[in-house]
This record gives C-alpha cells, sequence and structure tokens, in this order.
C-alpha cells in the first residue's frame, strides 16, 4: 500500500512539473493580451525590459540560434510604432531592408516589420553594439493591445528567422485581447 502511495505521488509530481512547463509557456500575457508561443520555441532567461525571452531553433548551417524579445512598457509608454520601427532599423548597419505591413489579427491592429542586413547586436541598458552580425534578420509585431502596445522582436541569423516565419505568424494569430479569450 505504501509502494503505491509512493507511486503515484512521484507521478503526480511528474505530471504537475510537465503541466506547469507547459501551462507557463501557453498563458503569456501583456497589455491586456494573450498568445501561444511557439512549441518550438524554449523560453530563456529573464531580462530586464522584456516580459518573455523565447529561443529560436537555429536552422541547418547557421552558427547560433535567433531570439524572440517580448517587451510592454505600460500604457501610452515605449514610443510610437514609427519611431519603434526606425529604432530597430537603426540596430542595423548602413541600408538595411525594411519592411513594414499593417493588419487586423483578432481584432488587433498589428504592425509586422522585417528588417535584414548587418545587425549591430545591440544589449543592456545603453543598447551598446556587441559586433557586427552579418546577414541577419530581425521579425517583429507591435501590437496595440487594450493597456498599451506589446512589442515582438525575434533577431537571429537569416536562415534562423527565415524558418521562423510560420511560427512567428502562427504566434500573432493566436493574439487575443484578455477579456475575449476568458469568455471562450
Amino acid at each position: 500500500m505504501r509502494t503505491g502511495f509512493g507511486v503515484l505521488f512521484v507521478v503526480s509530481l511528474l505530471l504537475v512539473g510537465c503541466g506547469g512547463k507547459k501551462a507557463a509557456k501557453q498563458g503569456q500575457t501583456a497589455g491586456g493580451i494573450s498568445w501561444a508561443p511557439p512549441e518550438s520555441w524554449t523560453p530563456a532567461h529573464d531580462l530586464p525590459m522584456r516580459v518573455a525571452t523565447y529561443t529560436v531553433p537555429r536552422a541547418e548551417g547557421d552558427v547560433e540560434p535567433g531570439e524572440c524579445g517580448v517587451f510592454y512598457f505600460g500604457k501610452d509608454q515605449g514610443g510610437s510604432v514609427d519611431m519603434n520601427i526606425e529604432r530597430w532599423g537603426s540596430q542595423f548597419m548602413g541600408e538595411s531592408m525594411v519592411e513594414k505591413t499593417t493588419t487586423v489579427i483578432n481584432d488587433l491592429d498589428v504592425v509586422i516589420v522585417r528588417i535584414a542586413g548587418t545587425y549591430l547586436s545591440p544589449a543592456g541598458p545603453s543598447q551598446i553594439s556587441q559586433g557586427q552580425k552579418a546577414d541577419y534578420k530581425l521579425l517583429g509585431a507591435i501590437v496595440e493591445a487594450p493597456e498599451g502596445r506589446v512589442f515582438f522582436k525575434c533577431t537571429g541569423p537569416g536562415k534562423t528567422i527565415e524558418q521562423a516565419e510560420g511560427p512567428f505568424m502562427e504566434m500573432m494569430n493566436s493574439l487575443a485581447a484578455n477579456d475575449r479569450r476568458s469568455a471562450s
């Protein structure tokens, strides 16, 4: 009887542990919206000013994985859409290709941004370049959420970010205002 209880206890702990990790991944929220990150992306360590950070699996032939940071600064904080696109563009050296698409996803206004070129790899509060990285891409989204803009910014080697575009758009298609998601 005691052995059966011990096995049941261990199995319960394993199930709770596995379920907890999955629930944390699927229950991401900020600014009054929720989203589900791609299953193939793994949560990364916490970083200042970020709601979430995900490691994007590297594509074959690329030397490192990509990263997707999610930022929320509060209502009326974080700057305008154009200011952010300009800042993201300035993180690439010289003339870089910048593409901006405006769309509506689940009743939320979303601006999708694609930038390609030599990435200056900014880091830290002062955003000092950590070195130039050729053939890098940025895939981002700025979401007009009920409580303020939420910023999704993925950067990485070109092939890695190209490979991540499908999962990124699935994540964007999962966006929902929290009051609508709780009603379903």
